[in-house]
């Protein structure tokens, strides 16, 4: 049976998010050469997406053109949820992606480049997001257990099973019932 797995803002080919910092001043990611980061990123990605696993990939996949050749490297059957960075034309995606949305509702969730207005969220529940990288969505000074990030500095560099997310979830005090 196949595995469903989350991962955003890869950034492959980007080489100004080897330096950018977080907000205590240490390095955001690891690497300090696009090259370095994106061979890393591919093998954490396939040890564990195997190639009949399904992969939500909530947008920010690639810096440039140039980045979009590592795609056919990665495990799974691959759909983008369209991150701001995402600017190529549509035929530029389709060889690596089975589909590309804006959003997408799994099992009672909304999943999402950018965190939805808090507004909006009662609907769904919970929302997987990118977007904020080392970030959470926060209310009143804590982190709001009905926004997940799966920004893969958040992840350890490498895709999330959507079983994880789930007990990750339940575990920071958010929605326990979901639906198939």
């Amino acid at each position: 049976m196949a595995n469903i797995f989350l991962v955003s803002d890869t950034h492959f080919g980007h080489a100004g998010v080897c330096h950018f910092l977080r907000n205590d001043g240490t390095k955001l990611r690891p690497w300090d050469t696009p090259e370095d980061m994106d061979e890393e990123m591919v093998k954490r990605w396939n040890s564990v997406v195997k190639p009949n696993d399904k992969v939500y990939h909530l947008g920010d996949v690639v810096i440039n053109r140039k980045a979009l050749s590592t795609l056919h490297r990665l495990n799974g059957e691959k759909i983008l949820i369209k991150g701001n960075h995402d600017i190529f034309k549509l035929e530029d995606y389709t060889p690596h992606f089975r589909d590309i949305r804006g959003y997408h509702v799994l099992n009672g969730m909304i999943m999402s480049h950018i965190p939805v207005h808090e507004e909006s969220i009662a609907r769904f529940g919970v929302n997987i997001h990118g977007h904020l990288h080392s970030n959470r969505v926060l209310k009143d000074g804590v982190i709001d257990p009905r926004y997940f990030n799966v920004s893969v500095e958040q992840i350890d560099f490498t895709p999330i099973s959507l079983e994880d997310v789930k007990i990750r979830i339940k575990e920071q005090g958010g929605m326990t019932n979901f639906r198939s």
